[in-house]
């Protein structure tokens, strides 16, 4: 599950003899909108403008620089070469630009603005979902985007602000906060499989049990279960009947019976203790660094991305 980071090389983009002008923040917006979305309604809709209006930008942007920036077909947006290589030179430069306009803001008696945030699930259910209400009394002119979803992507070509994230699939060269504690992965069954098919005694039993498995999403072949044994991490590739692409999934199958699945510890304990299922392999589960609070390391930050990070830090201080 060790993730690396891969940023793309390429040429410059040089536009020094081919713009008569500089083009202007609102075009460069409009172009960063519609490569991050991958539509031009949909770009248009974020920036409070007409469709055909961000369209005509764009051809616009384009004649000037004098090269295609997208590729456009009935079905689909997507960035040609020297497209890409604006796109990874303007978001930053934009970021930085709002990040001075942000600090002039200073002066407001309230930080505001949007703050984009990335969580896998089982971040957003512990450390995000239950700190919502607060947030937004204590700042209600700070909106917060959020994408909740278990792919691992970078955060600043995926255009957010700030992730919530498993320490071993850290980012390089992230700021990183530890926002709660360890974590620990076990296996659990319904009572009624468990007398149906009886209980594994080790890890290797269960190639003779019907595993509920899942898949990381964007990944083809499902997760390798993973047990530890004297400081030893090992993994198991189980198989059974079902594999689901959500983890909640597998643990509502295991309940009905259908095999045994894998999972957080803390998502399946108040499970456990109504009798709905039964942990197994206990002394194979070992625990692993939990969940981190990252974000890119900046000079300056906007005041609506500082007080959700500072908010952040508070609660995970204070439980």
């Amino acid at each position: 599950m060790l993730g690396t980071t891969r940023r793309r090389q390429g040429t410059s983009l040089d536009t020094r003899h081919r713009s008569g002008r500089g083009s202007g923040a609102s075009d460069l917006r409009a172009f960063v909108a519609v490569a991050e979305l991958g539509s031009f309604s949909r770009a248009a809709e974020q920036l409070g403008i007409a469709p055909s209006s961000i369209s005509q930008t764009i051809r616009n942007l384009e004649a000037r620089l004098g090269i295609r920036l997208l590729q456009r077909t009935t079905r689909s947006v997507a960035l040609t070469e020297a497209g890409q290589q604006l796109l990874l030179r303007v978001r930053p430069a934009l970021a930085e630009l709002d990040a001075a306009l942000a600090d002039v803001g200073q002066l407001r008696t309230r930080p505001a603005g949007m703050v984009r945030v990335r969580c896998l699930k089982h971040a957003y259910q512990r450390h995000v979902g239950p700190i919502l209400a607060a947030f937004h009394a204590a700042y209600p002119e700070i909106k917060l985007d959020i994408t909740v979803d278990d792919a691992i992507v970078d955060l600043v070509p995926g255009g957010y602000d700030v992730g919530f994230t498993l320490g071993e699939v850290l980012e390089k060269d992230m700021v990183a906060v530890r926002v709660g504690g360890e974590l620990r992965q076990i296996a659990v069954a319904s009572p009624d499989y468990l007398a149906r098919y009886g209980t594994p005694m080790s890890p290797k039993d269960l190639h003779d049990h019907r595993c509920i498995r899942w898949r990381w999403p964007g990944n083809t072949m499902p997760y390798n279960w993973e047990f530890c044994r004297d400081g030893a991490w090992f993994e198991v590739e189980v198989d059974g009947p079902l594999i689901v692409s959500e983890q909640r999934l597998a643990v509502e199958a295991a309940m009905d019976g259908v095999g045994i699945a894998f999972w957080a510890e803390d998502m399946m304990r108040p499970l456990i203790k109504q009798g709905r299922l039964v942990a197994l392999l206990e002394d194979w589960s070992a625990s692993f660094p939990g969940f981190y609070l990252c974000y890119p390391q900046q000079r300056q930050m906007a005041p609506a991305l500082r007080a959700f990070i500072d908010f952040v830090k508070d609660q995970a201080t204070s439980r």
